[in-house]
């Protein structure tokens, strides 16, 4: 059942995003020859703006006929992440002043679809519509829409603040360490890893230490914390580097706590020997306390 379950949902998934970022490159890859300086001229004109919305629009009508009911669903929120991921590259490599957010729109995009393609490959039984967590929580919403304006006001209004070549390249390193930090916490864990804490402990949950797990007791956590803050420091945005780092951290903070109670219920003396040796990796935050 769950590997039907992957198969059906998961390569669904993998064919949309490849076809929302084919909606984007191929009309532009199509007229643009060897030359990079291309993107900007092609997208100031008419006539590829209207080739990307009939790729686009194409698209959507092909997923509708390979896809019914909750997979199209998961087909069309893979496309459309697909085709943020697209815009972010041509953004990227079109020589302009724009080019951080580029790398942020790509950062941000392959952050949630990959969220959903590793739940798939890890523990399709909890796979959902909310393994994209693109309905995280309103705050996060807020956030996001912050850091643009952030950017954009501060762009218009102090241009000589963005770009900074070498803090947007520190932003980058950071959100590929939090992304490949938080991955490699998922696919160790596989189906012990949940983007929901568990009240109930399943037969097969197991206590993992090893891998990244040795190094950090909340891995994946720490991945996501790093990978917020850099995506600001990407931007520039020195507002949102601060409020992100604060905001994260506390959020942190309450989760570890909560979740921490939930595994020392589950595991009792080898989770409380396990919290003794390894750290939780995020700092000024030790975990839940227990009374002596």
């Amino acid at each position: 059942m769950a590997g039907t379950k992957f198969v059906l949902e998961g390569r669904a998934s993998v064919c949309s995003f490849v076809l929302g970022l084919g909606a984007v490159c191929i009309p532009l890859l199509s007229a643009a020859g060897s030359d990079i300086a291309w993107v900007q001229t092609l997208l100031s004109g008419i006539r590829t703006k209207i080739a990307i919305a009939v790729c686009v629009a194409s698209v959507n009508g092909l997923l509708l006929v390979l896809y019914k009911g909750p997979v199209y669903q998961v087909a069309v929120r893979a496309c459309f992440l697909g085709f943020a991921f697209g815009c972010g590259l041509l953004v990227s490599f079109g020589k302009t002043s724009w080019g951080p957010f580029g790398w942020y729109m790509c950062s941000l995009s392959f952050f949630h679809y990959s969220e959903y393609l590793v739940t798939a490959i890890i523990n399709p039984r909890s796979l959902s519509l909310d393994s994209f967590l693109l309905n995280h929580s309103l705050e996060y919403k807020v956030a996001a829409v912050s850091s643009w304006v952030e950017f954009t006001v501060e762009k218009l209004l102090f241009p000589e603040l963005k770009p900074l070549p070498c803090l947007s390249a520190l932003g980058l390193l950071m959100v590929l360490f939090g992304e490949c930090l938080r991955k490699s916490a998922m696919l160790t864990a596989g189906s012990n890893f949940n983007h929901i804490v568990q009240n109930e402990k399943a037969q097969s949950h197991v206590l993992v230490t090893a891998g990244v797990y040795s190094w950090f007791r909340h891995p994946s956590y720490v991945g996501w914390f790093y990978w917020s803050i850099g995506t600001q420091v990407l931007l520039c945005n020195p507002l949102c580097v601060l409020g992100y780092a604060l905001a994260s951290w506390r959020f942190f903070r309450e989760r570890i706590e909560e979740e921490e109670i939930t595994l020392i219920h589950f595991f009792g003396e080898d989770y409380l020997e396990y919290k003794s040796k390894v750290p939780t990796g995020l700092p000024f935050i030790t975990g839940i306390k227990m009374e002596p």
